[in-house]
């Protein structure tokens, strides 16, 4: 990913709760012969490793569990809020002109081996804790307990449970840092009218590490 150095993130915590806050990763790994990408929700154990480890499960039927070779690095992907910035925010275009659009935007790059399970606790466990986590905040959460436990045992046999330590986490946010203090403030204000609160909340709060 290529980062400019006042774009570079390395404080994992902030990493982290981008994750966290944004869990439906792009995931890409090569099989060998061709690059696959899928679109999975991933849990973030933050316990487990230096950087946390990774928890999902992709159906069975996704060839991904079979074609993997065991030794293969594979790049985790998530994205933030995003949004294009015109330059009709900037002060600077009302002072000289010279200004262009761009696209601000957080994302997070997590790399490491993913490894597969079958085991049907796990899977269970996993689903449920899962469930519980972004059921949280419903009026009425639902929980796994609450489906016929036949159909959940035929549910997780069509599952494959996946697990990536991250061996490495780089971030990019790119949020209007190279630009003067009454550029930002533009930015922040167009953001707000636009109704974009988080995008002008990245810009409000992020400062170079």
């Amino acid at each position: 990913m290529y980062t400019p150095k006042p774009n570079e993130e390395t404080r994992v915590e902030v990493m982290q709760a981008l994750v966290q806050a944004h869990p439906l990763a792009t995931w890409t790994l090569f099989d060998g012969d061709d690059l696959l990408t899928h679109h999975i929700p991933f849990h973030l154990d933050v316990d487990r490793g230096p950087f946390g480890t990774l928890v999902g499960h992709v159906a069975r039927a996704n060839s991904v569990w079979r074609s993997r070779p065991s030794d293969v690095r594979s790049v985790v992907s998530f994205h933030g809020p995003q949004a294009y910035v015109t330059p009709s925010w900037y002060a600077s275009k009302r002072e000289h002109g010279k200004v262009v659009p761009t696209w601000n935007y957080a994302v997070v790059h997590a790399r490491g081996v993913p490894t597969f399970t079958h085991d049907t606790a796990w899977l269970l466990a996993h689903v449920s804790g899962l469930t519980a986590a972004h059921e949280a905040n419903e009026s009425t959460p639902w929980s796994v307990s609450d489906a016929p436990s036949e159909f959940v045992e035929r549910q997780l046999r069509a599952i494959v449970g996946v697990e990536i330590p991250i061996e490495r986490l780089s971030g990019k946010w790119k949020t209007s840092q190279n630009r003067p203090h009454a550029d930002k403030a533009g930015v922040v204000a167009g953001l707000g009218r636009r109704g974009d609160e988080a995008s002008a909340e990245l810009v409000e709060r992020h400062t170079e590490p």
